[in-house]
């Protein structure tokens, strides 16, 4: 599939960046241990392929999918084939007392990078499935940070996203409130991040979908009033791979906003799509009528079959933001580094009294078996108190 030309661009973001500092990047790996978390969703497995094709020592992949761990498996096996290195997957989830045990039998790495995360806005449309985001983007992070630091781990990786500048849902202000506690834990570990758009047919993402709706033979469904920046997999991967191994402690890397980054509707994307798999689209006027799309027998149908339902309209579902960004007002950034990459020069100011209490909170939440959204939602404006939670009271389970 050319993902360039789904979302609008013509050549890679990065490939001067990966050019340059290739032959670093295959002699750092080749001597180096990596564990990756959260490996086998979409940004993991491309960052695990861009390590495990420069021949690591050690490469080992933790994730809760097993399904998706096979698959990663056939995937490089069927690219690269087979290293020298230890390379093994296990099927844990990160915040497991087993997963413990399995820190605790080995833990000599030399890079951990933490790609796990719930990342969608959706996750937000009730208070149980919210507060395991609290656990996965935030307690575990906190957790797997400080496993690395006690074993003196040279570099310690999580993945932020764009959403966390100026958040608008709690999903990017749980990420906003990660890159807090991960800036006072690198204190004593060096830590870097990123955050950066949204990577094109991801695992659970609309786009993703798309593929999954013309296996089903149902109509495309998208948005028309939302632009955003895209990345390609292989680009994710590259980017988590850069601000790993050239990031100083408390960088934060992002892709700059330039022609080569194109802003892009959703609708354009599925349009694009269907285009390049043949199929012209066909606007319908409703969810029912796109529906019902396949069952008519009208004129239509019987001229030409290479027309696909499609039904585009606005966006007014909660935690959706208007716009992109990378970095906020206030904060320092280098521009002048890398052709393609920006860097924001983490310089968070926190209250460890603050961070300690949202974490006691937390625990007497869970422990209580009892919390409600306003509950979450006042603790994450307790650290964030200018976070303008957009709720509508719409949630994308509600539509098509």
């Amino acid at each position: 599939m050319n993902y360039l030309h789904l979302i609008g661009r013509k050549k890679d973001l990065f490939s001067n960046e990966i050019k340059s500092f290739d032959s670093f990047f295959s002699k750092q790996i080749s001597q180096s241990k990596f564990l990756v978390l959260g490996g086998a969703g979409s940004i993991g497995q491309a960052v695990s392929k861009e390590i495990f094709k420069r021949n690591p020592k050690k490469l080992h992949i933790v994730d809760i999918s097993e399904n998706n761990l096979v698959e990663l498996v056939r995937d490089i096996r069927s690219s690269y084939g087979y290293i020298e290195g230890d390379f093994k997957t296990f099927a844990l989830d990160i915040g497991s007392n087993i997963y413990d045990a399995f820190w605790n039998s080995d833990g000599d790495y030399d890079y951990v990078l933490n790609l796990s995360a719930l990342k969608h806005v959706r996750s937000e449309k009730d208070s149980f499935t919210l507060m395991r985001m609290v656990e996965v983007n935030i307690l575990n992070t906190l957790k797997t940070a400080r496993q690395a630091k006690e074993n003196g781990i040279k570099k310690y990786f999580c993945v932020s996203t764009d959403k966390a500048a100026n958040p608008v849902n709690m999903m990017g202000a749980s990420k906003r409130i990660m890159e807090f506690f991960l800036m006072r834990e690198s204190k004593d570990i060096s830590i870097s991040t990123a955050r950066f758009a949204n990577v094109a047919f991801s695992d659970g993402s609309l786009l993703h979908g798309f593929n999954l709706r013309i296996q089903k033979k149902q109509p495309i469904v998208a948005p028309n009033d939302i632009k955003r920046y895209f990345v390609t997999p292989q680009e994710s991967g590259e980017l988590c791979l850069m601000s790993c191994l050239l990031g100083d402690n408390r960088d934060i890397f992002f892709p700059k906003l330039s022609e080569d980054l194109h802003l892009i509707t959703f609708a354009e994307i599925a349009v694009n799509y269907l285009k390049g798999l043949g199929y012209e689209p066909f606007i319908c006027d409703s969810e029912e009528r796109a529906r019902q799309f396949f069952k008519m027998e009208n004129q239509l149908l019987k001229e030409n079959r290479n027309y696909w339902p499609c039904y585009f309209s606005k966006s007014d579902t909660t935690g959706e933001k208007d716009f992109e960004e990378f970095f906020m007002e206030g904060e320092t950034l280098d521009m002048e580094r890398f052709e393609n990459l920006g860097i924001v020069k983490s310089n968070l100011s926190f209250k460890e009294e603050k961070l300690d209490g949202f974490l006691s909170s937390i625990d007497t939440l869970i422990e209580s078996k009892q919390w409600t959204k306003t509950d979450l939602v006042d603790l994450f404006r307790s650290l964030l108190p200018s976070f303008q939670h957009k709720e509508t009271g719409k949630y994308l389970d509600a539509k098509m």
